[in-house]
């Protein structure tokens, strides 16, 4: 898989209390990845970017929630989030990648 691709699907990591406490219990880390991007893909972008090793991915389609403002109703944008789990002992530092 090309650079550009690696950075295509990998759009960034989600933060929240729920991707804390999975990063914390089960060595998961959770990102928010492109529409069309497929588990192996985000296991070897992972992988490539991060020099990790990935045991699991699952993925999620997240629905864009509707909203109503003074022009009618609108939906913000779906998008796509990926749990990866990282092999024992592996560990991903957010602050050191370049």
């Amino acid at each position: 898989m090309n650079q550009e691709r690696v950075f295509q699907i990998l759009l960034g990591p989600h933060v929240s209390e729920k991707a804390a406490l999975a990063a914390e219990n089960s060595n998961q880390y959770v990102f928010k990845v492109a529409l069309d991007a497929t588990k192996l893909e985000i296991k070897t972008s992972v992988e490539q970017l991060f020099k990790v090793q990935v045991d699991d991915v699952r993925t999620l389609r997240v629905k864009g929630k509707t909203k109503r403002n003074r022009f009618g109703w609108t939906t913000k944008p779906s998008w796509k989030k990926a749990y990866v789990r990282l092999a024992q002992g592996q560990e991903i530092d957010f602050a050191a990648v370049s």
